[in-house]
């Protein structure tokens, strides 16, 4: 049995009693609900730099309606995930956990987010050795006497199986490894393993790109699957509770469904040269982004989701105001860096990281937090460094944290919509807009903590090689 289901019950039962009692009221003072989910082509991927998932999309759904901002992680470890979930790591698991009696006994479930029976997956005989060849499909779980299966550490499959084995009074080899089920999907298909066990919603939408595979054989009854909280986020799951009710009644749940299990749309992202699972890219400029954020000592992930932001990578826009390019470089900053609108993306890439090693070298006296610093930075490409100073002195003036980002400079970039500040002594620069800029900022570290979660932070010179 998994850790959390063995003898280890005092143990389990002593971190409940040390956990922090991290409810409803705490999360919305903290501002954050910390969630753990995990990176497969369904539930949570990035598709042409863009965050998707079922998952990831009824996070966005149950963020609207708390209006608390969700702070994603990924994992696909299920025993760390239900380690850090009793620890107070994080508040919630969002993923397609199944509800049993013995996961009951240490932690609470959420109203079911869908229903789903488990499948066995094996290989067409004939299609693509060596496996398969000279047998034939199981359809009777009491052919499962004697054969291997592999299923992912501490899965809800493993526990079906022994179960099974019980039902059937004979022996099923169960070998649980710390691979996710998708992947094990995948290592039938390629015929280095016979068998797997997967959630047949799951199980069918990888089908439709691996036709070789056949998952029609069930090895159980249908079965609810939903959210895991801790027993003692109490008002936390009564609020996702009531959420749930609605929402899985409501139109936008069914769409949302049919878009990630039902529709042909996922094989057909999983041809694209940017689906990131598949490919490993976010996009076609990801080694120029390695190269260029190396030279300012950016992550190369953070200049990538700042590129989508600007152009969604794509090096022929041209913005109502004339910017233009994969860096939406207006005219006159274009011609400081050496770059025109017939550029080489290659070249606008390097212009705009020169543009952006200039604004860094103008806060560089007033910020010393580097990663503080890459937020005004941001800010100053959008709407200008001057803009932002007069921010930051007004920030000052009135007692914030010019310094400071969040909740201090950019409360007072909105305010200088407003005569009462664009009007003071202190400010320079006028007027300004700041919502677009404060919106652009905020997307960005948004994207980009995404983009960490699911790509991976890559070695140049390994790249290269």
């Amino acid at each position: 049995f998994p850790f959390f289901f063995s003898c280890r019950n005092q143990e389990i039962a002593n971190v409940e009693d040390q956990t922090h009692v991290r409810d409803l009221e705490d999360i919305r003072n903290t501002g954050k609900l910390h969630v753990v989910t995990d990176f497969n082509s369904i539930n949570y991927f990035i598709y042409k730099g863009k965050p998707m998932g079922f998952q990831y999309e009824l996070l966005q759904e149950l963020s609207d309606y708390l209006n608390i901002e969700i702070e994603v992680s990924v994992n696909n470890d299920l025993e760390k995930n239900f380690h850090d979930l009793l620890h107070g790591d994080v508040d919630l698991i969002a993923s397609n956990l199944t509800i049993s009696k013995e996961r009951k006994n240490i932690i609470d479930f959420t109203l079911p987010h869908s229903q789903t029976r488990q499948v066995l997956v094996q290989k067409i005989p004939g299609v693509k050795k060596p496996f398969t060849e000279e047998k034939h499909l199981i359809r009777n779980p009491l052919e499962l006497s004697g054969k291997t299966i592999y299923v992912q550490k501490n899965s809800s499959h493993a526990q079906r199986l022994r179960n099974l084995s019980e039902e059937i009074g004979e022996k099923i080899n169960v070998v649980e490894v710390p691979i996710e089920t998708e992947q094990l999907i995948r290592m039938v298909a390629r015929g280095e393993i016979e068998y797997t066990a997967a959630d047949e919603d799951i199980a069918l939408v990888i089908n439709s790109y691996f036709p070789e595979l056949d998952v029609e054989t069930a090895i159980s009854f249908t079965i609810n699957q939903a959210w895991a909280v801790r027993k003692t986020s109490i008002d936390l799951k009564k609020e996702i509770d009531l959420w749930m009710d609605q929402f899985k009644h409501s139109r936008q749940y069914a769409m949302l469904y049919y878009k990630y299990f039902k529709s042909n749309r996922i094989a057909g992202m999983v041809k694209s040269d940017y689906y990131y699972p598949e490919t490993g890219r976010i996009s076609p400029y990801d080694i120029y982004f390695m190269q260029e954020a190396e030279k300012i000592g950016w992550d190369w992930r953070l200049l990538a989701s700042m590129v989508y932001q600007e152009s969604r990578f794509n090096p022929d826009a041209v913005s109502w105001a004339g910017a233009f390019g994969l860096m939406q470089l207006m005219p006159t900053t274009a011609t400081r860096f050496g770059v025109d609108e017939n550029s080489s993306p290659v070249a606008q890439i390097r212009a705009g990281v020169r543009f952006i090693h200039w604004l860094d070298m103008q806060f560089d006296d007033y910020i010393q937090d580097k990663n503080e610093r890459i937020k005004f930075i941001l800010a100053a490409y959008n709407i200008g460094p001057g803009h932002v100073f007069d921010a930051m002195r007004l920030a000052e003036k009135y007692g914030k944290d010019p310094a400071i980002w969040e909740d201090n400079v950019e409360f007072f970039l909105l305010k200088k919509a407003e005569p009462e500040f664009f009007t003071d002594e202190v400010v320079k620069n006028g007027y300004a807009r700041g919502t677009e800029t404060y919106k652009y900022v905020k997307d960005i570290m948004y994207r980009y903590n995404h983009y960490q979660n699911i790509a991976e932070s890559i070695d140049l010179a390994q790249s290269l090689q």
